[in-house]
């Protein structure tokens, strides 16, 4: 395994990768019970089918792919993954709140840090991971724009930071030193990600959201507000942060503008 996270850390592969694809490769070897270097096809075959008989999601089973991929052919350099499937995905639409709900849960958080939270969440379509890690150098209050840094597959990008946010920010830029994190915890240390996670569940309780309502929800809604706003789809995959555009694109499948002139047959 040291073998394995050292090639992964000169690769500048995220933290979160590396402990992943050891855990699934060190996994996979006990299940097998036998030397790396004797393992054959037949033996990841079998991990894989144990992945998906204790009702693993496809996406955790193609992580465990991934890792067993990288590991046996870059690593070992073998070459027996020809012809052996990923797990199909299942395709779910995104949950996205109504902009009354997003108002909702606003104006029912007195917490001022949590409110901020909420509105940045909602107002800039970060990821969780990436506004763990803001710092008070990543807002540009003149330009209205959010540097983040180093986010989903190692990319810096940009997106907008709501007006409505400029005063709390400034008087942050005023209390904080630029290499200070944004949102702190009582250790100094940047917030959590299950902290985040909390604070949203708890605002959408208050609100009497009765979806599943997390971080990444307010991301989605986000993306399909300003689509049903009329903002171009590539301008979203930007501040995004998408490779892909038709990653951005499941965004077409729930925004109400994509159904607007359209009438149900019992409202003919």
């Amino acid at each position: 395994m040291v073998l394995l996270r050292g090639e992964m850390k000169l690769r500048n592969f995220s933290p979160k990768t590396v402990d992943s694809y050891v855990h699934y490769v060190g996994e996979c070897l006990r299940f097998a019970g036998i030397d790396p270097r004797s393992a054959s096809q037949a033996d990841v075959k079998a991990y894989l089918a144990y992945l998906a008989d204790s009702d693993f999601s496809p996406s955790t089973i193609n992580t465990a792919y991934s890792a067993l991929l990288f590991y046996f052919s870059k690593i070992l350099q073998r070459r027996f993954f020809v012809n052996l499937p990923r797990a199909r995905k299942e395709k779910h639409l995104p949950v996205v709140l109504s902009r009354e709900e997003v108002q909702r849960m606003l104006s029912l958080t007195d917490n001022p840090k949590h409110k901020c939270i909420l509105s940045i969440l909602y107002g800039t379509g970060v990821r969780v991971s990436e506004l763990t890690h803001i710092k008070m150098c990543d807002i540009d209050l003149d330009r209205t724009l959010l540097r983040v840094y180093q986010g989903k597959g190692k990319k810096d990008r940009q997106t907008l930071i709501p007006r409505m946010l400029r005063e709390t920010l400034n008087n942050q830029s005023r209390l904080k030193q630029p290499n200070d994190y944004l949102f702190t915890n009582g250790r100094g240390g940047h917030l959590t990600e299950a902290s985040i996670q909390k604070i949203v569940a708890q605002a959408a309780q208050r609100a009497g959201v009765s979806k599943t309502v997390s971080p990444h929800t307010l991301r989605h809604s986000f993306a399909t507000h300003l689509l049903e706003n009329g903002t171009d789809i590539r301008y979203i995959q930007e501040l995004l942060g998408h490779a892909k555009l038709q990653t951005t694109q499941i965004y077409t499948h729930v925004a109400a503008s994509s159904f607007i002139n359209i009438k149900s047959p019992l409202d003919l």
